[in-house]
């Protein structure tokens, strides 16, 4: 399988991803990896004919993204997920289940990240 590395920046997400829907491109899924206490990294993951094609966007916590599920439907299954478990926000979801995808109501943490924004007091804190 062949892939291509591109990186892309929260203003232009969806329009990059609506390019490669045009093309062919099936959506595959999204990846979150903290970078550090103030950073995010989202890999999107595309398909066609075992070519693959990944969207880099490094975004702070606390920023809210755009859904591409207005291109890839399916997208706002993991990024509902992405909320509940690294609390990114994404702006436009169809189906926003607002961090209790996964969790109870009563969990509002971000059980894969080491480190929290704290919205109450804008600051970090050690999980």
């Amino acid at each position: 399988m062949q892939g291509e590395l591109i990186p892309v920046t929260s203003d232009n997400i969806v329009g990059e991803a609506a390019k490669i829907k045009i093309e062919g491109y099936k959506f595959i899924t999204i990846s979150c990896i903290e970078i550090d206490v103030l950073n995010l990294e989202l890999l999107y993951h595309f398909d066609k004919n075992l070519t693959l094609r990944t969207f880099k966007l490094n975004v702070p916590k606390d920023s809210h993204i755009q859904s591409i599920s207005p291109v890839y439907f399916a997208a706002f299954l993991v990024e509902n997920e992405i909320q509940d478990l690294f609390g990114l926000k994404f702006k436009g979801l169809p189906i926003d289940y607002d961090g209790t995808f996964y969790l109870a109501s009563e969990v509002r943490t971000t059980p894969f990240c080491r480190y929290m924004i704290d919205e109450s007091k804008k600051s970090v804190e050690s999980t």
